[in-house]
């Protein structure tokens, strides 16, 4: 029990051993990082901006809409019984 490490003692004599896809993996996210200052920074026309926050929208709008059709799909009883449930909920909420 009495081991003494024995390992590099200097900076210089440490191998980080990075292998090629762990180094191409951080220069593309460093490409990304970069790309996204130079969109978050410079300046941009107001009409560009909003075309792209539009064209996220509708990207995440499109996944989501994809995502219930095949939940309905995948289960039509449990996604009757919750409409059902929720348009009751929406009825005594609106009778009040």
């Amino acid at each position: 029990m009495t081991e003494t490490y024995t390992g590099p003692t200097q900076p210089e004599d440490i191998d980080d051993g990075i292998d090629r896809e762990s180094a191409r993996l951080e220069r593309e996210a460093d490409a990304l990082l970069a790309e996204g200052e130079a969109r978050s920074f410079g300046p941009r026309p107001i009409h560009e901006a909003v075309r792209e926050d539009a064209l996220a929208a509708r990207e995440w709008s499109r996944a989501r809409t994809e995502r219930l059709r095949r939940a309905v799909e995948d289960e039509p009883v449990k996604a009757t019984v919750y409409a059902l449930g929720l348009g009751l909920i929406i009825g005594m909420l609106i009778a009040r």
